[in-house]
Order: structure tokens, then sequence, then C-alpha cells
């Protein structure tokens, strides 16, 4: 089967879209389907001024008429000017399609912009009103988009490359004082200042990259920085690490997360959508508190890290792609008018 996923993110970009649209693309190929990315590099852009790490293509909705005409089904991942140039040409000939909501925008363009939420759920209300399904990556955020008035939702879920990122081989290295890390975007949304400024007897390390890097390592300058990293380089920095400390409370999902996870490592995040959703319960791979360094402290002294393990195994790519799979639809040509006349 012909597949089109039409993304405004995209290498050499690090987040969790382009992370999971990656390994979607990888696996559907090795189940034998032929995997379209439309993404912006195939077109002249510009960086977004508030947000210069991404890329705003610069297009228009015919331009895009050859891939999308040649695929079998086709799936808007983002409502940037990609998926808006995409959307227009499937409605004007007349095209099912799918989309997915993957970024809290509501939340970050209120946070960059003091855009009031309830305009920016209405323009991605709009957006995603004509898909026959919008694919979102846990429960509660498909209990808070309908309350929102969006229609037709459907879980797709997120996993990990288990294989790559796994416990260390080996004993751990001897540290005078537990590391606690960070893995992400570096960015005001993300809110790392909270984890910079836990007041607890841990090393702490920054994994990643971003906007607000320049601005923290001035601020803190006794934290190390390591940049963005990747494959087994971010594997091992999981597995020698005590705690994963997630402090962002808009991200939908948070796939590092369970990255961490399957390295053994146990995570300390905020009781809100997205840590909620993979967490749970379930002490003993992790803590949920308003008071992130109590949940620091529980992660420290009482989670398991064999469960921290067996947890990420039960979360395979190979599934949450099973999953998408099974909720695109056809994009047929459909019958000239003519034809319909004399059927």
């Amino acid at each position: 089967m012909r597949i089109c996923l039409v993304t405004d993110t995209w290498e050499p970009e690090i987040n969790g879209v382009v992370r999971t649209l990656k390994n979607t693309r990888e696996i559907l190929g090795a189940w034998g389907h032929d995997v379209t990315v439309i993404h912006p590099d195939m077109f002249p852009w510009v960086r977004v001024p508030f947000y210069p790490d991404v890329r705003m293509a610069l297009t228009w909705s015919d331009s895009l008429a050859e891939p999308l005409s040649q695929a079998d089904c086709v799936h808007l991942a983002t409502e940037g000017p990609l998926g808006l140039a995409a959307r227009q040409w499937l409605l004007r000939n007349r095209r099912p399609f799918t989309s997915s909501y993957h970024t809290d925008l509501p939340a970050y363009l209120w946070k960059y912009l003091l855009i009031p939420p309830r305009f920016t759920y209405r323009l991605l209300r709009f957006f995603h009103s004509r898909s026959r399904k919008v694919l979102v990556s846990t429960a509660s955020l498909a209990w808070r988009l309908a309350k929102w008035g969006f229609r037709n939702l459907a879980r797709w879920g997120r996993g990990v490359d288990t294989k790559l990122f796994r416990p260390k081989d080996g004993p751990r290295q001897p540290r005078q004082r537990p590391l606690a890390i960070y893995v992400g975007r570096v960015a005001v949304e993300k809110n790392i200042e909270a984890f910079l400024t836990l007041d607890r007897p841990v090393d702490k390390l920054v994994v990643g990259d971003g906007p607000q890097r320049p601005e923290l390592q001035r601020r803190f300058p006794n934290i190390p920085f390591l940049g963005a990293k990747h494959g087994a380089d971010l594997a091992a920095l999981y597995g020698e690490a005590d705690v994963l400390v997630f402090p962002s409370r808009t991200d939908t999902f948070g796939i590092v997360m369970l990255e961490a996870l399957a390295c053994g490592t146990p995570v300390a995040a905020y009781p809100v959508p997205g840590p909620l959703d993979v967490l749970g319960q379930n002490r003993e791979i992790g803590a949920l508190d308003e008071d992130l360094g109590k949940a620091v402290d529980h992660c420290l002294e009482r989670a398991n890290r064999a469960a921290c393990r067996a947890f990420a195994l039960e979360h395979s790519w190979e599934k949450c792609t099973e999953q998408f799979l099974n909720h695109l639809v056809p994009a047929s040509k459909p019958r000239s008018r003519l034809r319909r006349f004399f059927r």
C-alpha cells in the first residue's frame, strides 16, 4: 500500500513527532508498504521567529498534487502550512484522510504569544473537522479534545525500541551522589527550570538542545548541558542515571519516559496528562507529585529498575504501528459526476 505522511516537522529537528513518524515509517516499510513523507525540506522554508529551530514550508496545495494523488492513504501529522496545503488539495479533490494531534499548541501559543487557548482550539478544530479519524496518543488527551468539540477521535499509542534502549551491561559507574537527568528539547514550554532548581542532593545533567539552552547555561553554570544525544549514546546516559526528571506540564505524551524506563530508570514527574497516562499509579516505575522533589525522593528510594524494564517491554513500536495502520482510510479517486449520473 502507498502511504503518504504530511508533516511540518522533520529531520534535523528532534522531537517526539519526528521520532514517532520515523519509527512508523521504518516499520511500515519493513512490512512492505511504500511510505512517502512530505516535509519542509522539500520546499523553500523560513524559520519560526519565536522558535527558530522550527521551519515553515512556503508552498501551495497544487505543489503537493503528485505525491497526494498517487497515495492509497494520506495522513496529516501536523497542522502547519504543509498540513493546511495538503488538506486543501484533499478536500478539493474529494479525497478522505486521517490526521493526528501531537502538540499542545494552545498551551505553547499562550506561553509564547499570549494567544488565548480558545482561539487556537477553534482553529485546530477546524483543521481536523474533515478528518475521518483524529489520532491521539492518550485517553486524557482524547477526553480534553472532546470537551473542546473535536470528533472522530481514535487512539494511536507510542512505543520504544527496547533493543536499543536497554539496561546497561554490567554495573553502573560508582557515584558519590545519585544522578538525575533531563532529556528533551531545551525550551520554555518544557519547564526545565523546575528540574534545575530542585533542592535535592543529586547531580544534574541536561541532555538536549533548543532555544532556551544559552540562557539556562548562563544561569546554571555548574550543571552540564550535553546537547542532543542519539542512539547508543543516549541509551548509555539513561542507563547511568538514577532518575529521569520530566518537568513538562504540557507534553501530550513524552516518549523519553518510555526510553528511560526501557533502560531501567524510573521517572519523576508532575501529576498531569502525559505522565499520568504513561506511568499511572505504578509506584514501582516512578512517582507523580506536585512537589517534584518528593517524586525524585520516591524514585531514588523505592523504584524498581527491573519493574521499569518490564513495563517498557509491553510498549513496542510494532504494536503502535499496527494501530496506526488500522486507522488509515483509502484515498481512492472519486468517480466523475458524469459517471455517477449514468451509474
